[in-house]
């Protein structure tokens, strides 16, 4: 006959905690830019053994264990209840595999003995593989600080409607108005009918007139291509303020807002330090600064070049940056830099770049980190020709500024 065997509880610093509240405090770390470890071994944060310090450092912080088994671990993990952690947290890591959030990799051998899809086992000792954000992961983290600023905005859901805000609620028209040659016809039956009855009565039967026409006027959402230029230059980092992070949390929080929200559009990100490129915004993630210059000419270049491609209504280029230009590309493909100063030549290059993207119906809206009065002078240049706006900002408050201002973007009314 069937038993039961009942054994002694015994507690785990993992009860009731799910991977997805995890990989939501384990945020800064997915999204780190280098600034803790400055220009060198940018390769560090992926790797699976920092992977496993970061866990139990958060795990300490929530309270779930404490901070003398966390300097056991660290010191000696091969025993007692150090052993028993580093157990604990390695099948956690396990889960994260086997769930598709992260996916182990194999460092790299040499070419003869590399596999074709890299892909490390699962059983790999302890700092022998890195690891990269899958796409179910980095949908997550953008779903998750998507909501962490829309809530910072006072507003706790959110769906598809033509309002700047997020709520729920139902589909609403405006006000009916008579009919004029070129409208759509998106004809109000009722508002006709009660004319045409206000006119001859209630009589049968009953002549429309042309007057009597009423239509409805509905929300027009334009389709809009965007382009988010980041700068990746070591100012960034230099001046003991990590301001790429809060950079990159956005553009993964965009890039939900439009894949969810607004289909039609799109939205591609270029990264601009000595030259320019694009990247896929799965790699996002991965991204470091490093010991470059602001070749802002070059990034909007790239940035314009994208965008004509592109066949949507509204063409814009949102760039976040806290330096001054420092670098512009010859024609003859070699990089000229002036880290002092404002270099004419480099302003003169951009700001051509500025007006042709202008000329091109792009809009640059400009998102300053910074507040030096040569900078200000330059973003405020850049505006006046272009046409668009500057936010002079910070980096607690530049998620905010992003989504408001690309909300309002999609809103007309027609007829």
């Amino acid at each position: 006959m069937p038993t039961t065997k009942y054994t002694k509880w015994i507690p785990s610093p993992l009860d009731g905690l799910s991977l997805e509240e995890l990989l939501d405090e384990l945020s800064e770390f997915f999204l780190q830019s280098g600034f803790q470890y400055g220009f060198r071994d940018v390769s560090n944060p992926h790797d699976l053994d920092a992977l496993r310090q970061a866990i139990i450092e958060k795990l300490v912080e929530m309270g779930r264990i404490q901070e003398s088994l966390l300097e056991q671990w660290m010191a000696d993990r091969s025993e007692g209840e150090a052993k028993e952690l580093d157990d604990l947290i390695e099948q956690l890591v396990r889960r994260l595999i086997q769930e598709g959030w992260i996916q182990a990799r194999e460092n790299e051998p040499p070419p003869s003995s590399l596999d074709q899809s890299g892909e490390g086992a699962e059983d790999l000792p302890a700092g022998s593989a890195r690891f990269e954000l899958t796409d179910k992961s980095i949908d997550f983290l953008g779903f998750r600080l998507l909501r962490h600023l829309l809530g910072s905005l006072g507003r706790s859901s959110f769906g598809r409607h033509e309002t700047v805000h997020f709520a729920t609620g139902v589909e609403a028209y405006q006000a009916t108005k008579e009919y004029e040659f070129g409208d759509t016809l998106n004809l109000d039956i009722s508002s006709t009918l009660l004319h045409a009855v206000g006119r001859e009565g209630l009589v049968g039967p009953l002549n429309l007139e042309y007057e009597d026409l009423m239509v409805r006027q509905a929300e027009y959402e334009s389709s809009c291509s965007t382009v988010l230029l980041l700068d990746t230059s070591h100012s960034m980092i230099l001046y003991g303020e990590d301001r790429f992070t809060p950079a990159k949390r956005v553009a993964l929080a965009l890039s939900h807002l439009i894949r969810t929200q607004y289909p039609g559009d799109s939205l591609r990100l270029v990264l601009f330090h000595d030259s320019a490129e694009e990247i896929p915004l799965k790699q996002l993630a991965r991204v470091v600064v490093g010991p470059y210059h602001t070749n802002t000419c070059e990034g909007l270049r790239l940035a314009r070049r994208l965008l004509m491609a592109e066949k949507k209504d509204m063409r814009q280029i949102v760039m976040i940056t806290d330096g001054k230009p420092s670098a512009i590309t010859l024609p003859n493909g070699r990089i000229y830099k002036n880290a002092f100063g404002l270099d004419p030549m480099i302003l003169e290059e951009t700001f051509k770049e500025v007006a042709i993207c202008r000329k091109s119906g792009i809009l640059i809206n400009t998102f300053m980190l910074a507040s030096d009065h040569y900078l200000v002078d330059f973003v405020k240049k850049v505006t006046e020709i272009c046409r668009g706006k500057a936010y002079f900002t910070t980096t607690l408050n530049l998620g905010q500024y992003i989504l408001m201002d690309y909300l309002k973007k999609k809103v007309e009314t027609i007829h």
